[in-house]
């Protein structure tokens, strides 16, 4: 998949645990967890802003793009 979810890397740069980010966020440890390790094709525009509002950061700050071919 050509979108790279980077939760774990402004998690750890933020110094906040998975069980913290998950009540301020108001979603199940279970569902923060498999963005975190990129186990979702989807996520609702609500959850993004709010792991953003929580981190103090950008979409961009935990989403990439990284093409599959990059030669095409």
């Amino acid at each position: 998949m050509p979108i790279i979810l980077r939760l774990d890397r402004v998690m750890a740069d933020r110094k906040i645990s998975l069980n913290e980010l998950s009540e301020k966020v108001g979603i199940a440890n279970v569902n923060l967890s498999k963005i975190k390790t990129g186990k979702v094709s989807a996520i609702r525009f609500s959850t993004l802003e709010a792991i953003c509002q929580a981190l103090d950061c950008q979409p961009g700050d935990i989403l990439e793009y990284k093409p599959e071919n990059p030669n095409k």
